[in-house]
């Protein structure tokens, strides 16, 4: 009788986007019985796209088109690991459970920072009634509970997350006050002129944007917020606040394993970490000191793994390579779409800019060209060239015909 084979042991601590993309395409690959993949999630929802919770929140989308498929995985929803033992190859659960593993795959994600702002907290250390971060769809379901009982609403955070939470805010018929401390929306990938267009579009909305303004005080008794003071003392009556100040990689269980970790689980080339058998992938990943917190990225480094870990059950060998796309930005929401790429706020000698800006139609186009070729560029409001432009940054070659031709999608191949 020929002898069974048994199933390679993969767990997955994490049921995120990155989980769930790795799991369906390693069991996609792998011939079926060969492999058994495990995802352990904190949260009680099965797999979900985190990056389309603005969109639920503002009734964009419907509450089952966040569900991700997971090819077959098995998924231990509301299952916290606490620990992991790379030498025994075991991880153990919140509730006691251990469980022996092949290979481990970390996709921990990251975690909303929350700002240290005085008043923001009850005497008991959790934050006050009304304020919420926006990273699960435990947090949706709250600020759309708050937004419904009446009252503004503020942003804290003009980045990707802050800017599409206020348009969905506002879309439901909140009063919405956006508060950023920087000098423009989204700066970190938009330049003054990309910014000023996507503020003109949030006002047409009802968004009142505050920006060079950080909130210095939040007010309120011990139970509930009432509103905030900016740091030019501005007050803010409002009794729902969102937090959108960023995310910081989820690297507890990593370093308590004695995993390196920097500002994220430290990865290399192969999305190996420092102990063997044992890969990191998504938001909590960092490779050559860079974390992607992107979807885009998070995807590719699970379509890589999984075709490297594929490959190598299969008996051949393929080594993964962290990818790094060039798309760092986009935003669909409502009439507010923004897109960008590659070195997209450049402005060094050696870079030639053309743009295009319409106020009337909301519109702003920029590439950014150096010795001739595309290395960034910024779409606002109209993204018809957006596959044009992301491919043009992408090759790195010089465009065939006028870069102004690509910008507005004609004549260019």
């Amino acid at each position: 009788m020929p002898r069974r084979r048994v199933p390679h042991r993969i767990a997955v601590v994490g049921a995120g986007m990155a989980a769930a993309r790795f799991a369906r395409q390693v069991l996609a690959l792998v011939p079926e019985g060969r492999v058994r993949v495990t995802l352990y999630g904190a949260e009680p929802y099965a797999p979900y796209n985190r990056a389309l919770l603005a969109g639920l929140l503002g009734g964009r989308y419907p509450s089952g088109a966040l569900a991700l498929p997971t090819g077959g995985a098995v998924v231990r929803t509301g299952t916290e690991v606490v620990a992991v033992d790379p030498d025994a190859r075991t991880l153990r659960t919140a509730g006691g459970e251990s469980a022996a593993y092949d290979t481990l795959v970390l996709a921990t994600g990251a975690a909303p920072v929350l700002p240290d702002l005085p008043g923001l907290y009850t005497a008991s250390g959790a934050l006050k009634g009304g304020v919420h971060p926006l990273r699960t769809l435990g947090d949706r379901a709250r600020i759309t509970a708050d937004a419904r009982a009446g009252g503004a609403a503020v942003v804290v955070g003009g980045g990707v997350l802050g800017v599409g939470t206020a348009q969905a805010l506002a879309g439901t018929g909140v009063v919405v006050h956006l508060v950023h401390s920087g000098p423009y929306l989204m700066d970190r990938y938009l330049d003054a002129g990309a910014a000023g267009t996507v503020r003109r579009t949030l006002a047409s909305l009802g968004v009142t944007v505050h920006h060079d303004q950080g909130a210095a005080e939040v007010l309120g008794d011990d139970g509930r917020i009432s509103g905030f003071r900016l740091s030019d003392g501005t007050r803010i009556d409002a009794r729902t606040a969102v937090l959108a100040c960023g995310v910081r990689p989820r690297t507890g269980l990593a370093r308590a394993a004695g995993l390196a970790v920097s500002t994220g689980v430290v990865v290399d080339d192969t999305l190996a970490t420092s102990a063997p058998h044992v890969y990191a992938i998504g938001d909590c990943a960092e490779h050559r000191n860079l974390l992607h917190g992107r979807a885009e990225a998070a995807w590719e480094q699970a379509d890589a793994l999984a075709a490297a870990l594929a490959a190598r059950l299969s008996g051949t060998r393929a080594e993964p390579r962290c990818p790094a796309p060039p798309v760092l930005l986009r935003l669909v929401a409502g009439p507010l779409d923004v897109a960008a790429f590659g070195d997209s706020t450049a402005s060094c000698d050696d870079t030639e800019v053309v743009s295009l800006a319409d106020a009337t139609r909301g519109t702003y186009r920029k590439l950014v060209l150096r010795a001739g070729v595309p290395v960034g560029a910024i779409l606002v409001g109209d993204l018809t060239a957006v596959g044009e432009v992301g491919d043009a940054v992408t090759r790195g070659e010089p465009p065939a015909g006028d870069a102004l031709d690509l910008l507005v999608g004609e004549s260019y191949p």
